[in-house]
C-alpha cells in the first residue's frame, strides 16, 4: 500500500517506519502524503500506541533533493502551498489523537528533527544527532520553530535555528529535545517497553490528557503557524535563497547577497 514507509500492527502498537534508506528517508511530497494517510489508518486501528522509527543509518536527512531543485522555480503561490503540506504533517504527528513514541536511529535534519521531536516521547540512539539547518541554504525554519520554542524554551531555540548547527543525542537530552538515549542495540526495544508501560494506562485517560495538552496551544500554534508559512513563502522568492539551494545542490559554499 505505502512506497515510502511501512506500517506494522503488533497487539496495540503500531509501528510506523520511513522506508526510503537509499534517500536518508528523505522527506517528499509522496512520503508527507503517505504519512498523513498511514496516521489516518493509525487512527482509526485498535492501536492505542504508535512508535515511529526508520531504517538504514538516517532517521531522515529533510527535504528531498528532487523537491529542493523544484522550489527555485516555484511561484509564490506553489511555495505557500508546499509550506502548508510541511505545516499539515507537523501540527497532524503534534495533534495526533494516541500517544506517540519517536524512536531515532541516526541523525535527524531540518524537516526530519521536527518529526523526530514532535511526538509525545523521543528517544534517541547514541548514533542520533539533531539540527534545524535551515539557515544554511537561505530557508527560514519557520513552521517548527513554533513548536521547538514550546519545547526547549527560547535560549536553546534560537542557539539551534540561528546557528544550524548539528547537535548529538546526549547535548539533545540536555536541552530537553529527547527524553532518553540508548545504545543503538537497545533503540527499539526500550520504545516497545514504553509502549508496554503505556498500554497500562487507560486509553480514554491518555486521549483525554492528550487533548487537554491541545487546548492550551492551539490558538497561538495556530496563529504562529500561519505567520510561519507566510514568511517561509516570502523567503523562498528571495535570491537567498536561490543560491543557498544551488550552492547545497552544487556542494560548494553560497555566496549570500548582502
Amino acid at each position: 500500500m505505502y512506497t515510502t514507509l511501512k506500517l506494522t500492527f503488533e497487539g496495540k502498537v503500531a509501528t510506523l517506519t520511513l522506508s526510503r534508506a537509499e534517500k536518508r528517508n528523505a522527506i517528499s511530497v509522496l512520503l508527507i502524503d503517505e504519512f498523513l494517510a498511514a496516521l489516518q489508518e493509525v487512527e482509526r486501528s485498535a492501536a492505542q500506541v504508535m512508535i515511529l522509527t526508520a531504517e538504514g543509518k538516517a532517521f531522515s536527512g529533510g527535504m528531498d533533493l528532487e523537491d529542493l531543485k523544484s522550489l527555485v522555480t516555484q511561484t509564490a503561490e506553489e511555495n505557500q502551498l508546499h509550506s502548508q503540506r510541511i505545516a499539515t504533517l507537523f501540527r497532524t504527528l503534534y495533534d495526533f489523537p494516541k500517544t506517540t513514541i519517536a524512536a531515532v536511529n541516526g541523525p535527524a535534519i531540518a524537516g526530519g528533527a521536527g518529526l523526530a521531536t514532535l511526538c509525545d516521547f523521543t528517544l534517541a540512539s547514541t548514533a542520533a544527532t539533531f539540527g534545524y539547518t535551515e539557515v544554511r541554504i537561505g530557508f527560514v525554519p519557520a513552521v517548527v520553530s513554533s513548536f521547538l520554542i514550546r519545547q526547549i524554551g527560547e535560549k536553546y531555540a534560537r542557539d539551534l535555528l540561528l546557528t544550524g548547527r548539528i547537535i548529538s543525542a546526549e547535548e539533545a537530552y540536555r536541552m530537553g529535545l529527547v527524553n532518553e538515549v540508548v545504545e543503538p542495540i537497545k533503540l527499539m526495544t526500550g520504545a516497545q517497553q514504553l509502549a508496554e508501560q503505556l498500554l497500562e494506562n487507560s486509553p480514554a485517560s491518555l486521549r483525554a490528557t492528550k487533548a487537554l495538552l491541545r487546548s492550551y496551544t492551539k490558538e497561538g500554534l495556530d496563529r504562529e503557524i500561519q505567520s510561519g508559512m507566510e514568511a517561509n513563502a516570502s523567503v523562498r522568492m528571495s535570491p537567498d535563497f536561490e543560491e543557498g539551494v544551488r550552492s547545497f545542490l552544487e556542494r560548494r559554499k553560497p555566496r549570500w547577497s548582502e
